[in-house]
């Protein structure tokens, strides 16, 4: 792509030259002459729980600012009422919401055309654009691209969790070209990040059907093997349908000589924290595959007062039995402590442990259906125990493991190829937004 006949020192360090008839301005230079037209939500307590409806006005929250994207993913609302009370947090569709915190912080996004208003929580920033300055588009590009991020990061407070205020983002620097210029600007990249976003959709989609296939291969493995030729006899359990007729069912608590679970030591003692040596699993620390680390140690003290934290050793088999991650598995590959949340399969009893995990990954939708409680179901140890398996031979078992393994490899290698796509379709994009809303490339001839 071609460049611009001149540039001039845009006199911000990491974006250089810019084109020689392009302007260098505050960002609140683009707001209108009217008030409330950059503003930050200073709503947040003040509405009351008692406030809230089913219908009215929608309230949006740092969760609805994606980069670029105005993420349609609320239900709270409150009566016009209450909303003409808080004007100064009205936003209007077309206007800007920029996010004072997480990740990336000052990221922005237009209002959607949905509704006529809606209510703006305090973490967010207004920006009603003065039309006869700036394209809203263009503006939102600029606010997103690397170089407005990279200033932002920089004035932000917090270490965790940055947060930027009010006054400091309407001093922060957006390059602006001409108006007529920005809308066309504004337009290309419209244009070419949509034919990139169907890309990465695409490859997402990819993603989840090499997914879906591995999880079907997984299931039909486990529980009707590699023969397609082999005797069926019915399983005696529903959801399992028939099985080899040369295998037989058992409870996991015939298949495992010991199931456990652990505890937590008291919160807020160093001693059983500070410099802690041995690893204590958590539910979060789960991810479907093999457990290498602990995200928490605790200390010799907290073996000792607490009974009920044992040592696993590795190749035991976890499973999460409540909360967010209920019905998560992990293969330890280090010894380790657990917490009150797991329940660990240890000691298997002519069970090959790896085939194990993967039957429990096939089992796993009709375990949590098993599961009692209202807001919060459980899996209960009693439920594990006595849960019904199906079990091949062991030799079988090893051969069944071989090829699953064998198949998933084949397939995650796949996965990871398109990953890799996306990764770089995504750095593509951004490149690409950088070097336009810089001046870096002219494309007002592209269109």
């Amino acid at each position: 792509m071609k460049q611009y006949d001149t540039y001039k020192e845009s006199g911000i360090e990491w974006i250089g030259e810019i084109p020689s008839h392009w302007e260098v301005k505050k960002l609140q230079f683009l707001a209108a002459k009217e008030k409330y037209s950059f503003t930050g939500g200073p709503f947040g307590s003040d509405l009351k729980a008692d406030e809230y409806t089913q219908e009215g006005v929608r309230i949006i929250q740092l969760q609805n600012i994606g980069v670029g994207r105005f993420l349609n993913d609320y239900k709270i609302f409150t009566s016009d009422k209450k909303a003409d009370e808080l004007y100064n947090c009205n936003i209007f569709p077309e206007e800007i919401i920029v996010a004072k915190m997480a990740d990336p912080v000052a990221r922005a996004c237009l209002i959607p055309k949905e509704n006529d208003r809606y209510l703006m929580a305090s973490d967010g920033i207004r920006i009603k654009v003065d039309s006869k300055k700036a394209n809203n588009n263009y503006a939102v590009y600029s606010i997103n691209s690397p170089y407005f991020n990279y200033e932002a990061v920089r004035n932000s407070e917090g270490t965790t969790r940055l947060r930027i205020g009010l006054s400091t983002v309407k001093k922060l620097k957006i390059i602006l070209p001409p108006l007529k210029e920005q809308t066309t600007i504004a337009n290309y990249l419209n244009r070419k990040t949509a034919e990139i976003d169907d890309l990465i959709s695409d490859k997402k989609r990819l993603l989840e059907l090499y997914e879906e296939e591995k999880t079907a291969f997984i299931n039909q493995a486990v529980t009707k093997g590699l023969d397609p030729n082999v005797k069926m006899k019915d399983s005696g359990i529903e959801w399992l349908g028939e099985i080899p007729e040369h295998w037989v069912v058992k409870r996991l608590s015939w298949c495992f000589e010991i199931i456990g679970s652990g505890t937590t030591p008291k919160a807020g003692e160093e001693e059983y924290y500070y410099n802690g040596e041995f690893n204590w699993l958590l539910t979060g620390d789960l991810t479907d595959g093999e457990v290498w680390g602990t995200s928490k140690k605790i200390t010799q003290k907290a073996l000792d007062d607490y009974s009920s934290l044992k040592k696993y050793p590795a190749n035991s088999i976890v499973m999460a039995m409540y909360g967010a991650t209920i019905g998560k598995l992990g293969i330890l590959k280090i010894p380790t402590t657990v917490n009150q949340a797991c329940c660990v399969m240890t000691t298997p009893n002519h069970f090959n442990y790896v085939f194990a995990f993967y039957l429990l990954l096939a089992a796993r939708k009709e375990i949590i259906n098993m599961s009692y409680g209202g807001g919060q179901p459980n899996i209960s140890q009693e439920l594990i125990r006595s849960f019904r398996v199906q079990v091949p031979p062991l030799e079988e078992q090893q051969s069944i493991v071989y090829h699953i393994e064998t198949e998933c490899a084949r397939i995650d290698a796949k996965k990871d190829k398109t990953k890799k796509l996306i990764d770089l379709l995504t750095e593509y994009r951004t490149a690409l937004i950088s070097e336009v809303v810089t001046g870096k490339i002219n494309v007002i001839d592209e269109l």
